[in-house]
Formats: C-alpha cells, structure tokens, sequence
C-alpha cells in the first residue's frame, strides 16, 4: 500500500558549504532547500505534501518561515481518514484485531496511515515543535504511530486534560485558522463596506473565469498594459462586465482599492485551481466510495511533453455508469514506473483508497489495433491506406479544388437524376466531401472509403482536371494518385476494406460510447467474430462479383483471375507463381480477416472469458434468458474481498429468489443490457432488498470496456493548449482541463463555495 502515497522531493542546494549536494529525505525537504525555492516551487511543494502520515518530514524539516503556510495546508486537507480501506488483521496476544473505522468519529484529529498499519494525531504532529523535551509529548502519536488495538483507552489517553499538550495544540490549530485570530487579520481591519466591495470584484473575477473555462477560451493577452488595445480575454471580459454594471464598474480595474485589482496572473491561475479543486472533489463525492475502475492513457501535448489522461469509471447512487476525467499529469516517459509513479501522485493528492479499485484500462489506440492497425500489417493495405490518405490530401489541398470536386459531384448527381440512376427523396444526394481519417476517431476510417466510392467519378474528374491544368506543383502526384485509384488492386483493397470495417463498425461505435456496459460489449464482440468469419468463410466470390462491376462502370481494367501474379518489389525469377486468385483471395482476403479474429481472440483470453461468460448471466435479456445460478456464484468468486465463504451462501439463496421476482414482474421483461437493469433496480427500490445481486451488477459494470474517453480528453488538450498557449505549465493545463471537460459538473457548484477555497487558499499564504 505504501507505493499510493510515496513521494520524492529531489533539488540541490546552493550554500557554499555544501555545493552540489542533493541531502534530502525519503520524503519531505531540508531546511535549506525549502528556503531558497521560488514562489511556484513553494506552491508546488504545498500541493504535493504527502497525504499519509506516516510518510510525511516532521515540522522541525520546514524552514521556520514556511511551517504556518504548512500547517494551515494539512488543516484544510483534515485528517487522513481512509474510511474505506480494508484494515489489516494483526495478532495481538492470539487473537486477530484492526483498526476500528468508528473511531474516525469519536476522535476527529485522528489520522490512519496506510504504509505503517498505524493511527498519528494531526495536532500534535503540526504543533509538537512548539513544546520542549519532556512536556508531556510522546513521539507514538507523532512520528513512531500507535498500533495496539486492544487498547482503546489509550487513545483517550493522549488527550488528556485541558492543558495537555494535545489539546494545546488543538488551540493552535484553532487559532492559526481563525481569521479573527490571524495576525495579518488583525493588522487589515477591513471596514464592511471594503469587504462588500471585495466580495463583489472577486465575484465579477469569478464569473469571468466560469465563462472562459467553459468554453476553453486564453485567459491572457500578448499586451495586458494600460495603453493596449486587446488585453487578453480576462481583463477585456472583466471590463465589460464593468461597462454593464455600475456596482462592478465601481469596484474593478482602475477603481479597484490598492493593487487589490484580482488581475495578476497567479490570482487567475489561483482562482482555476480553486475551480478544479472543487470540481474533483464533487466528483469524489458523487462517488461516495463506491468502487471504481481506471483508465489511463498518454499522449503528447503540442510543446511535445508526454501527458497521461485519467479517467475514473465507477457506478453512481442511481446506477448509472459515470467516467470523469480527473486531471492530467506530465510523465517523463511512458514506462510502467513512471505511469505508476504518476498514478501514486494522484491518489496520494485527492486521499483516495486503492482498496476499492476494481479494474484498470490502459492505452485506448491498442483497442484499434483489431479495427484498422492489424489490417495495416499487410503490405499491401499500408500501400492503400497511405494512396487514400494522399488522395484526400490532393483533391482537398485548397478551396479551388474543394469547389471543383463540389461543382462536378453536383453535375454527376444531376445526370443520374435525369437518367433515373439514383433515387430521389428527404435527406438523399446532399453535398458531400472526401473525408479524413482521424486517429481517436475509430470509424473515420470506414467513412473515408465510404466517401471515395461514393465519389470515385468526381475524385477521377478533379484529378484529371488538376493534371490538364498544369500550373500547380501537385501534377506529379495527381497523376500518380489517377494512375492508382483506376487500377484493379486499389478497387479491390477498396471494397475490402469497406466490407471489413463494415464488420467492426457497431463495434467500434459501442466501444466509443461513455455509458457501454462489459456484457453488451462482449456480445458486440461475438457477433463481431461471427460476421468476419462467415465473411472468410462464405464471403469472397460477393465482394469479387462488386469489385468486377465496379471496374466495369468506371472502365477499370480487370485482370485475368488464372494469370500469374508477381508483387512489385518481387524478383520475378525468384517470385513463387501464384495466380491472381490466390493472391487476393488467400494473401489478403483470407489472411487479413484471420488476423483480425486473432486479435480479437488474444484480447479476451481463457481466463477473461470465463469471467465474460459469467458476467452474462446478469443480462436481463429475452427475460433473462441467459441467467445461471453457478456462473453467477463462479463471477462472485472472482472478488474474494466482496464475497466471502459466508457471503457466497447468501448470494447462492437469494439468486433463487431473485430470478422468480425479475421473471414475474413485467417491468423487468423489456430491459436490455445490465446498466438499464441496474438503474430499474435503483429506481424500484430493489437493490437493497437484493443486495448481493447489486453489488454484481455495480462490478460488472465498474469494468472498462475502452479508454474512448480519455482518448477525448486529448481532443479537448488540443482545444486548451493550442499553438499560441503552448507554454501552459502542467497545473494550469490540468485545471484548465479538468473544468473544461467536467463543465457538466463545474456548472452545478456555486461561486461562494469556490470563493472560500480561494481565499483559504489566499489566507494559507499570507496574502490576503
């Protein structure tokens, strides 16, 4: 357990009696290295302060000048209570104890460290610098952490009396977060009329940072001075929410108190943290402790810098499948230590418990692999797939090309209507385009060949058009494009290609959508398979008759299928003699689908298919059709934590009772797939009356079935950190995007809860 809250610090000193050194330890930093760090280094070192307790530096470690900012960072965490980790049994004089989560509510300052399997004191912990040796404070609760279960009392113990050094430090606590108290509080006796004011220009501020954060708008400008014409999208936004209101106007910019302006870049930056920050936070809570499932990829920003997307998968209180993207982390490489390193870090910052992790995802491009990658193995369709993507980039390189291929599609229509050779009607023969092929978006593909046949005269007559015309730089490769799309291979690759991805099209569509259960997935999957080996099978002499006709209307030379074929790059004396049938039919046809089942098939292995064919069982289905009392037990046994011995009796009686309550309910008899029974379930009540049948049907469905939405998320990193922001630090473009994507959840938090996380977070350091 102890890897989820690990963290290093590593810098160097500067001090000349110690140049070079790096003298830092397993966690924490020295004295003289905090006290040299800028600003942003601080902010950093605040937001990475080790959430365990028993991994944190002891408060003698700080500078002296930081340990307040320090301690009012743990205060506003609270106490590390992981109330849903599963609490090692230990052997305490032959019998088996654990730490009680009850006592999180008996003793509020109470803190479980997950690495020592042990219980520390916040208080004392931030305040135990401030008492000499032999005051009454003992080094268990602090830095060695209390272990003996059996002995409640002794907890109570440390309390002690009123002025014990516990509840000394308690008062400490008290004091440093009670703003009354704080000295700088004391110092800026704001009058109510100047609080009012500041209120209503942090509001304005914060409005401002909702509207360009919902719509992954720069916050700054390239000219931000008095004298500039365009100030950046904040300020102006700001000065137009001053020109609309007068109470705004009186208060912001110019009229502002001071230099209490709300302008400076770190306060932007602060008050999108604070939005970020309580943006996750509502999506923890939303989660309620339930298990959950994670997925994880990694992609380059345009700064070229490795990033890694996560997204949490779990089941919400009304049984809904919900993925949210939960932030963004710069990983030096893609290695599995530095992924795990990464994944460490978010866990430790946002306290969450590993123990209710149920499954894990990783890197959404491989999931494509069994759609269009595994195909692109064979020479000859890489050959093909590169000639389409060069065709796309002829014809639509400019407007004048784009407007010639609309203008002969629209003559070519004209003359079918008239010949009646297309049918007519709502919505048929609208003006269309060659489409491109995107890398996240896994069915462009298909829609790109779909486009090319649909098009192939126009794409002929615009290519001949561009050779005739003579005065661009591309007549070379039009040609050459001209001369291999009118060829017999092209046309067949074509058709091939379009009839494969026809096959994984459902599949791929599914396996995009936030909401796909694992059980609809699989049966997508086997009706997948079953389709491309009928294709092998059964499927040839269809696609040879299309791909003949298809060259016949476009006056496509169509070689003898008994003539000897010799690849291109082949040796003709060295080539074996095959003939033209067998190349197409065995070299392609026959090879290409048996690579896709083979993928498929290595993807869901022995062990993953008796957990799928388990997990079936619970579809509602044709009435549940499907249901099977000992599959259903052999899936429970899968998650030992959740099932025990004891667990499996009461499951195996009340699935018997179940299927008799579902099959006699009509309401129960339309369902299709196991998401929709299990919010059918929620909204009948029945998921306590049932509640092992529940917790099945929340972990099958807590299963990734594919990363499609942090593969979106690096979509919408491309809307945040574009060409002209391509120096976002990682923070700013976490927060950024993390608001961005989860704007659904964003919008329902209110101003006043993100203006007390800024200004705590203003209060924490002094400036406010």
């Amino acid at each position: 357990m102890e890897r989820y809250f690990k963290r290093k610090f590593s810098s160097t000193t500067s001090s000349s009696d110690n140049v070079g050194s790096s003298s830092v330890r397993d966690v924490g930093i020295s004295r003289d290295v905090v006290g040299s760090l800028k600003e942003s280094e601080l902010q950093d070192v605040l937001a990475n302060l080790p959430a365990d307790p028993g991994l944190r530096p002891q408060m003698l470690d700080y500078d002296p000048n930081i340990r307040d900012e320090v301690r009012r960072a743990y205060l506003q965490k609270g106490p590390c209570q992981p109330k849903d980790h599963t609490f090692p049994q230990t052997d305490l004089s032959g019998y088996d104890r654990c730490f009680n989560v009850k006592w999180f509510d008996e003793f509020d300052w109470l803190e479980y460290s997950i690495s020592k399997d042990a219980v520390f004191c916040l208080y004392c912990y931030l305040f135990k610098s401030n008492f000499k040796i032999g005051q009454g404070c003992s080094d268990v609760f602090t830095e060695v952490g209390f272990t003996n279960w059996k002995k409640k009392d002794k907890i109570r113990q440390h309390v002690g009396g009123v002025g014990s050094v516990h509840n000394q430090s308690r008062q400490y606590c008290v004091d440093l977060m009670n703003q009354k108290q704080h000295i700088q509080t004391v110092l800026i006796k704001q009058s109510d009329q100047a609080r009012i004011d500041y209120r209503i220009c942090l509001t304005a501020s914060l409005d401002c940072v909702r509207f360009l954060l919902k719509q992954g708008l720069p916050f700054r400008g390239n000219d931000e001075s008095d004298t500039s014409n365009n100030k950046g999208n904040y300020v102006e936004l700001l000065q137009f929410l001053a020109d609309h209101d007068e109470k705004v106007k009186a208060v912001v910019l110019e009229n502002a108190p001071g230099n209490l302006k709300l302008i400076a870049p770190t306060i932007q930056k602060d008050l999108v943290n604070a939005c970020a920050t309580e943006t996750i936070k509502k999506i923890i809570k939303d989660m309620d402790g339930a298990f959950f499932s994670l997925l994880v990829d990694e992609s380059r920003d345009i700064s070229v810098k490795e990033q890694m997307a996560v997204v949490f998968r779990y089941v919400d209180k009304r049984g809904y499948v919900i993925e949210r993207f939960v932030g963004i982390q710069h990983v030096s490489d893609t290695t599995s230590n530095s992924l795990k390193e990464a994944i460490d870090t978010l866990f430790s910052r946002e306290e969450l418990s590993i123990s209710m992790l149920r499954g894990q995802g990783y890197d959404g491009a491989s999931n494509m692999k069994a759609l269009v990658a595994v195909a692109k193995g064979n020479a000859d369709v890489a050959t093909f797939f590169t000639s389409c993507n060069s065709l796309v980039n002829i014809v639509g390189a400019s407007c004048r090309r784009r407007d010639m291929l609309r203008d002969q599609l629209q003559k070519n229509i004209t003359e079918a209507l008239e010949n009646d050779d297309l049918p007519t009607g709502r919505g048929l023969n609208q003006e269309t385009s060659l489409k491109r092929a995107g890398d996240t978006r896994w069915n462009s593909h298909y829609g790109t060949l779909l486009s090319i046949i649909s098009m192939f005269k126009s794409v002929v007559k615009v290519l001949k058009l561009i050779i005739e015309d003579g005065s661009t730089d591309n007549i070379g490769e039009a040609n050459r494009s001209l001369r291999e799309i009118q060829s017999f291979e092209f046309v067949f690759h074509l058709f091939f290609m379009r009839s494969l991805l026809e096959a994984t099209n459902d599949l791929s569509q599914a396996l995009q959508r936030k909401d796909q259960d694992i059980g609809n997935a699989m049966s997508l999957v086997k009706d997948c398979k079953d389709t491309l080996q009928d294709m092998r099978d059964n499927g040839f002499e269809a696609l040879l008759d299309q791909v003949f006709s298809f060259c016949g209307k476009h006056d496509i030379k169509v070689p003898s299928m008994d003539d000897a074929y010799v690849a291109q790059w082949r040796s003709h004396r060295r080539a074996p003699r095959i003939t033209q049938i067998h190349h197409y039919r065995v070299d392609i046809f026959i090879q290409i689908i048996e690579w896709q089942l083979a993928e498929l098939n290595h993807r869901f292995s022995e062990v993953n298919t008796e957990l799928l064919i388990c997990l079936a069982c619970l579809s509602p289905n044709d009435s549940f059709i499907a249901f099977d009392k000992q599959k259903l037990l052999r899936f429970a046994e899968f998650y030992p934590q959740e099932f025990t011995p004891r667990d499996l009796l009461a499951l195996e009686d009340q699935l018997g009772i179940y299927i008799h309550h579902m099959r006699t309910r009509s309401e129960f008899s339309q369902l299709k797939g196991i998401g929709a029974l299990a919010r059918k379930m929620v909204e009948k009540g029945l998921h306590r009356t049932f509640n092992y049948v529940y917790l099945l049907l929340t972990l099958a469905l807590t299963l990734p079935v594919a990363t499609a939405s942090v593969e979106r998320a690096f979509s919408a990193m491309n809307v945040i950190k574009g060409p002209l922001r391509n120096r976002m630090g990682d923070q700013w473009l976490s927060d950024s995007l993390l608001v961005y994507i989860e704007k659904d959840v964003f919008v329902c938090i209110d101003n006043e809860t993100i203006m007390r996380r800024f200004q705590n977070m203003k209060t924490r350091r002094g400036q406010l």
